[in-house]
C-alpha cells in the first residue's frame, strides 16, 4: 500500500502558504524588489547549511527563502504585464471558509485563467501613467466553471501576515475596503493574471512534510546512520553478465551500490559518461532483483529471527499478518488473471496486468523524475528505443506511463492523456452513447488510477509528482530515481519523496547547470543549492561516472582537469570516432579560442541581456567557411551556435535569416547554454558576448555554464570571446592558458574575412595534413558573407531527442542574476 500521508498536515501547510501570500501588498512588493538587490544581511534569512540539527532548524532556513522566491516570481510576473491584460469581471456571490473569503466571479474569457493562478483583483486598472488604487488584493483561482463562465477565487481579507507568522496579523484598510467590494453582487472589478503558484506550493507542502518523511534524519544530517547491506539485492546471473558486459567499471560500481540497498545513492554523471545508460542498467537491475537474504540458489537462508514471543502475542501477530483467515484475502482482489502473486512487468503498454512465467514473487515499483519535461522525455525515449533486460537477459519494454504536461511527440504513445483516450475509445466501441462523448470525469479518474496502478515505471516531472493524481495511488513506490537532480532546488527534490519510497537515486552533476532561482536574494543565501550538492559538500559518498564517450580528448582535457580533478578518462575508441577532416586546420578544432579583442558588448534597451555584434560578424564568417568546405556540417543536427545570453541568440537567428535567406533552424542549431543541457553536436561554436575594459562578465563567470558550453561538442569546440575581459575570472583564465599551451589561441582583427584567406588557412594546416575533401579549394571570393542562400540538407529523419529544440529552450539568461 502507498504510504498514508497525513491529509490534515498537508492541508494545514497549503492553508498556511495561502494565508501568507494572499495577504501581501502587491505594490509594496514592487517597491521592495529594488532594495532587495543590494540587501545582504536581511533579517529572517539564513544561509543554507550542509547539515541541520533538527526539523525546526531546517524549516527556519528554507521556509523564509522559499517565500522570497514566491515574491520574486510575482515580481517577474509584472514584467509580463504587457502580455497579460486586465480583464473586466462581475462579482457574483461570496462566503467564508477556513479563514478565507471565497468569491465567485463572472468572466467571459474563462479559459484565460487556470487553477492555482495568482490574480490581482482591483477596483480599477493600474499601471504606467495611471493613478495607483487603494483597493486591490491577491486572489487565487480555486475552480473554473467553464460552462457557466464562472471562476471561484480565494482571498485572505482578514489582515496582513507579519513575516511568516500566521498568528501575527495586522489589520489593513486596503483589505477591509476590498471585502465590501467583493461582497456586492454584479460589482464590476478588474483582474490581472500574475503567475501560477502550482509548482511552488507543491514544493512548500513537501518542505513542511519533511518531518514525516522516512528519510528525515538522513536528509537533515546528510549522512547514512544505518546500513542495509545485509539486505542487499541479488539479480540473476544471466542478467548480471549482460550488465557487466555493457557497462564500464564506474557505471557498474554505481549499479552495485544501488543493489546494496543504501537508502540514498548519489551518482555524478559528467558530460558524455553514459548517465542515461546507467539509469537504464539500474532499472533492469532494480526490476529483477530479489533480497539476497531471502533467496540463495532457491533456498531460504540467513533469515534473522527476533526473540520468542508469548503465545497470545504470536496469535495477535498471526491475525494481522494473515487477514484472509478472518475474511477475504486482500491480495485476491489484486491478482492478475492467469498471473502469479506478483505484478511483475513483461512487455507492452496495452493496459493489461503484466504476467511473467517465472518463479519470482517480487514486483518493485519505480518513479523516475526530472526537473523539466525535456529532460524527462529524453529518458523515456531512450527506454522506448532500447528497452531494458529481464531476468533471463531478454530485451523487453516494461509497462510505463509518462505523466504531466507537454510530452514530446516521440513519447506521446506512453503519455497518460494518450493512454486514457485509447482506453476510452475501447470502451466507446462496446458501450452506450453516454460514453461516446469522451467519458465522464469520474471515468477518466478511474482509468488514470488503473493505468498508474498497472505501470511498473512511472515518469513524472518533480513538480507533477506532487499532483492530486499521485495522492490517490493504491500503492507507493519502492524506488525513486531523480535525473538532473543537481538542477533542482532542494524543496523540489522533496516533492516525489513525499509519495513514500524505500530507496532514492539522485543522478546529476553539480558542476553543470544549476537550479533556476528567480530571487537574487534567495540565491545569495544558497537557495539554489541542490540536495545533491548539499549532500556532496557534507561528505556523503558520491559515485562518479569516469569514462566519457562523447568528446575528442582535446576537448575533454580542460573540463576534466578544471572541474573533475582530472578523473575523466576517454573511452577506448573515442579519439578515432571524433577525428574529422576539418581537424587538418588548427582553426577548426578540436579545441580553439578566437580572441575578438576589438569586440564591444552592448545591452538592448530595457533588457537584462547582452549582445556582441562583432562576435556575430566573426561567427557568421567562420560558419560560412566551415560549411562551404565541409557541406556535411550544413545541418542543425551537426553544428550548433551557443551563447549564454538570450538576446545574442536572437541576434544570431535574425542575422542568419537576413544573411542566408533561410530560417536558421534549417542549417544550424542556435540556442542558449541552458537550452543545450544534455545535448551534443559535432561542432559547437560558443559566443561568450562579454567584452569591456572595466566591467565584470556577469553570470558568464558561472563555471557550471562554462562547463556545459564547452562540452556540447563531439569533435570541435570553437570559443569566441574577449581574452582580456574573460581572463578576469579564474576559470576562464585557465581556459585561455590551456589554449595558449596547445597553440590553439588565435587573435583575430578586422576585417575578419582575412583570417580565413587561403594563405592564412595554409599557415594553419597541420604538419601531417589529411587529404583535402572532395571539391576544389575555396578562393577568397567564395568566402563572401553575402553568398547565395543555403538550401535545406534534408535532415527530415533527425528526430532524436538530441535536437529537442523549442525555440527558446527555456533560455534563462540570468535575469536579475546578471549583475556587475
Amino acid at each position: 500500500m502507498a504510504v498514508d500521508k497525513s491529509k490534515l498536515e498537508e492541508e494545514a501547510s497549503i492553508l498556511r502558504f495561502y494565508k501568507i501570500v494572499l495577504s501581501w501588498d502587491y505594490l509594496r512588493l514592487l517597491k521592495q524588489s529594488d532594495k532587495n538587490k543590494s540587501r545582504r544581511n536581511d533579517s529572517g534569512l539564513s544561509e543554507v547549511k550542509d547539515t541541520y540539527k533538527d526539523v525546526d532548524d531546517y524549516l527556519a532556513t528554507f521556509e523564509p527563502l522559499l517565500f522570497e522566491e514566491v515574491k520574486a516570481q510575482i515580481i517577474q510576473g509584472k514584467d509580463d504585464e504587457e502580455k497579460a491584460e486586465w480583464k473586466l469581471v462581475l462579482t457574483n456571490n461570496c462566503s467564508e471558509t477556513d479563514g478565507f473569503l471565497s468569491s465567485t466571479i463572472i468572466l467571459e474569457d474563462v479559459q484565460s485563467v487556470s487553477q492555482n493562478d495568482l490574480l490581482l483583483l482591483s477596483e480599477k486598472q493600474f499601471g504606467e501613467g495611471k493613478e495607483l488604487p487603494t483597493k486591490y488584493v491577491f486572489a487565487l483561482v480555486e475552480h473554473r466553471h467553464d460552462s457557466r463562465l464562472q471562476v471561484t477565487l480565494r482571498m485572505n481579507l482578514s489582515g496582513e501576515v507579519q513575516g511568516i507568522n500566521v498568528d501575527e496579523i495586522e489589520p489593513c484598510p486596503r483589505l477591509l475596503n476590498m471585502r465590501s467590494l467583493v461582497s456586492e453582487v454584479n460589482k464590476p472589478l478588474y483582474i490581472l493574471k500574475i503567475c501560477s503558484l502550482s509548482t511552488i506550493v507543491r514544493e512548500y507542502v513537501a518542505l513542511r512534510s519533511v518531518s514525516s518523511l522516512p528519510f528525515k534524519d538522513l536528509i537533515l544530517a546528510a549522512a547514512e546512520n544505518n546500513s542495509l547491506e545485509d539486505q542487499a539485492w541479488e539479480i540473476p546471473r544471466s542478467l548480471m553478465e549482460y550488465i557487466e558486459s555493457n557497462h564500464n567499471k564506474s557505471q557498474l560500481d554505481a549499479i552495485r551500490v544501488g543493489l546494496s540497498r543504501k537508502r540514498f545513492v548519489l551518482i555524478q554523471g559528467p558530460p558524455g559518461t553514459g548517465k542515461t545508460q546507467t539509469i537504464l542498467g539500474l532499472l533492469s537491475a532494480i526490476l529483477h532483483a530479489t533480497p539476497a537474504r531471502v533467496s540463495s540458489k532457491g533456498k531460504l537462508c540467513g533469515i534473522k529471527r527476533g526473540p520468542e514471543l508469548p503465545l497470545q502475542e504470536k496469535h495477535n501477530h498471526w491475525v494481522k499478518a494473515s487477514p484472509w483467515l478472518h475474511g477475504i484475502n486482500p491480495r485476491d482482489a489484486k491478482m492478475p488473471e492467469n498471473g502469479d502473486d506478483g505484478f511483475f512487468p513483461t512487455t507492452g503498454n496495452e493496459l493489461k496486468p503484466e504476467v511473467v512465467n517465472s518463479s519470482r514473487k517480487y514486483r518493485v515499483r519505480v518513479l523516475v523524475c526530472a526537473p523539466s519535461n525535456s529532460a524527462l522525455d529524453e529518458i523515456v525515449l531512450r527506454l522506448l528505443n532500447t528497452g531494458i533486460r529481464d531476468e533471463k537477459n531478454r530485451a523487453y519494454n516494461p509497462k510505463i506511463v509518462r505523466i504531466g504536461l507537454r510530452p514530446h511527440h516521440s513519447v506521446q504513445t506512453v503519455s497518460m492523456d494518450y493512454l486514457v483516450e485509447q482506453k476510452l475509445a475501447g470502451m466507446d466501441f462496446q458501450t452506450s452513447d453516454k460514453q461516446k462523448h469522451g467519458g465522464t470525469g469520474r471515468e477518466r479518474d478511474t482509468i488514470r488510477a488503473s493505468i498508474l496502478d498497472q505501470a511498473a515505471i512511472v515518469f513524472s516531472t518533480l513538480s507533477f509528482s506532487g499532483s492530486v493524481l499521485f495522492s490517490k495511488l493504491n500503492r507507493g513506490f519502492d524506488v525513486v530515481i531523480i535525473d538532473e537532480a543537481a538542477q533542482a532546488v532542494e524543496p523540489a527534490t522533496l516533492v516525489p519523496l513525499a509519495n513514500g519510497c524505500k530507496q532514492v537515486y539522485l543522478v546529476g552533476d553539480p558542476v553543470q547547470l544549476p537550479a533556476t532561482v528567480i530571487s537574487p536574494l534567495a540565491e545569495k543565501f544558497g537557495y539554489g543549492m541542490s540536495l545533491f550538492k548539499r549532500f556532496q559538500r557534507a561528505g556523503y559518498p558520491v559515485m562518479m561516472l569516469k569514462t566519457q564517450y562523447r568528446m575528442h580528448p582535446e576537448i575533454r582535457m580542460f573540463p576534466s582537469r578544471e572541474f573533475y580533478g582530472g578523473a575523466l578518462e576517454d573511452g577506448s575508441d573515442v579519439k578515432d570516432r571524433t577525428e574529422r577532416l576539418w581537424h587538418q586546420y588548427r582553426c577548426f578544432g578540436p579545441f580553439c579560442f578566437f580572441d575578438i579583442h576589438e569586440g564591444k558588448e552592448s545591452q538592448p534597451s530595457g533588457s537584462g541581456s547582452w549582445v556582441n555584434e562583432d562576435e556575430v560578424d566573426f561567427v557568421l564568417i567562420l560558419y560560412h567557411k566551415m560549411v562551404t568546405r565541409y557541406p556535411e556540417l550544413k545541418s542543425s543536427s551537426r553544428l550548433a551556435i551557443i551563447s549564454p545570453y538570450r538576446h545574442q541568440v536572437k541576434l544570431f537567428r535574425d542575422r542568419f535569416k537576413n544573411t542566408f535567406s533561410v530560417e536558421s533552424d534549417k542549417i544550424v542549431d542556435i540556442n542558449t547554454i541552458d537550452g543545450f543541457q544534455g545535448r551534443e553536436k559535432d561542432v559547437a561554436i560558443f559566443s561568450c558576448v562579454r567584452s569591456s575594459k572595466d566591467k565584470g562578465i556577469g553570470f558568464v563567470s558561472d563555471f557550471r555554464r562554462m562547463n556545459v558550453g564547452i562540452t556540447r561538442a563531439r569533435s570541435s569546440v570553437l570559443v569566441v570571446g574577449s581574452v582580456s575581459t574573460l581572463k578576469r575570472d579564474k576559470h576562464w583564465k585557465s581556459l585561455v592558458e590551456s589554449a595558449e599551451q596547445r597553440n590553439s589561441l588565435f587573435k583575430v582583427s578586422k576585417p575578419y574575412k582575412e583570417f580565413f584567406s587561403d594563405e592564412s588557412l595554409k599557415s594553419m594546416a597541420a604538419s601531417e595534413a589529411k587529404p583535402e575533401p572532395t571539391g576544389a579549394p575555396l578562393t577568397e571570393t567564395e568566402v563572401d558573407i553575402d553568398a547565395p542562400a543555403y538550401g535545406n540538407t534534408g535532415d527530415a529523419d533527425q528526430v532524436a531527442m538530441d535536437d529537442y529544440g523549442d525555440g527558446d529552450g527555456d533560455g534563462y539568461d540570468g535575469g536579475g542574476m546578471d549583475e556587475d
